[in-house]
């Protein structure tokens, strides 16, 4: 299987770079290829503007969608765009790897989105009438391929229940799962089948010297928690072995059901450190 993850976070020694080694770790030793896209890393640019459509006439009133229609017809988007769009057809699975922040994901990934999600590969896909409005929702050009999201939020697990103060999980990610990955034909893999992680990830000013804040009953060891690298990799990796493995099993044909959007059920992985 050729998967791509892409990954938004500033600091390669996070949380979140932790499980994205581990992810890379555990697809490698089941013999898929992997690319990464490491958008800050690479210095992506997030913004959409007349700069991203070089043949786009600087007299003429900037439409973006029309300009990203006509750059993708004639094959006129900037290289990095291109390149990435050539990663998404290259791959049969996509992980997309991000904190939460302020309920969205971070505005870098939001870019990428932007940018490659071009008009013509995307969207606007298929027959455009009276009766019908495109192929999408598991119809589009990447029909066929599977996505999955690793996402870290900070708060503990009620807070993203059906009743908890910050909304229900599923709910804060259906933009995500069911607007952008699913609309241009990726199958979402299912929440109820543990192949998306949701880590919670205390702040370090939680910690008690003793142990987690909350009574979570792990110790705090300082050379592990304050970048979470090495904690992560040891308690996450049977976590992360069971969501890849699910992903392979997909991939083989079996237990795979095309879905709308994902289902109510969540496996969580509860942390120490920093997101």
């Amino acid at each position: 299987m050729k998967v791509l993850l892409v990954f938004a976070h500033p600091e390669p020694r996070s949380l979140n770079g932790a499980l994205r080694d581990v992810a890379i770790r555990e697809l490698e030793a089941q013999g898929h290829e992997v690319l990464i896209s490491d958008l800050y890393a690479d210095g992506w640019k997030s913004e959409v503007d007349r700069a991203d459509f070089p043949s786009w006439p600087p007299e003429q009133r900037f439409l973006p969608a029309g300009a990203s229609k006509k750059a993708f017809a004639t094959n006129t988007l900037t290289e990095d765009v291109k390149a990435e769009i050539d990663k998404l057809l290259w791959a049969d699975t996509l992980i997309l790897q991000f904190p939460l922040w302020w309920y969205a994901m971070p505005a870098i990934l939001k870019g990428w989105v932007d940018r490659v999600y071009a008009y013509g590969f995307a969207y606007g896909v298929g027959e455009h009438s009276d009766k019908r409005w495109g192929d999408r929702f598991g119809e589009g050009t990447l029909a066929g391929k599977r996505a999955m999201l690793i996402v870290t939020a900070g708060g503990w697990e009620e807070h993203y229940s059906a009743r908890g103060v910050n909304g229900p999980i599923d709910d804060l990610l259906f933009p995500i799962n069911h607007g952008i990955l699913y609309y241009p034909g990726y199958d979402v893999l299912p929440l109820s089948s543990s192949t998306e992680w949701i880590v919670l990830a205390r702040p370090i000013s939680s910690l008690s010297r003793s142990g987690c804040a909350k009574g979570c009953g792990r110790s705090r060891q300082p050379d592990r928690f304050p970048i979470g690298s090495r904690m992560a990799a040891t308690t996450t990796s049977r976590a992360c072995s069971s969501a890849l493995n699910w992903a392979t099993r997909a991939q083989q044909g079996s237990r795979f059901t095309r879905i709308a959007q994902p289902r109510n059920r969540l496996r969580r992985v509860r942390l120490c450190g920093t997101a």
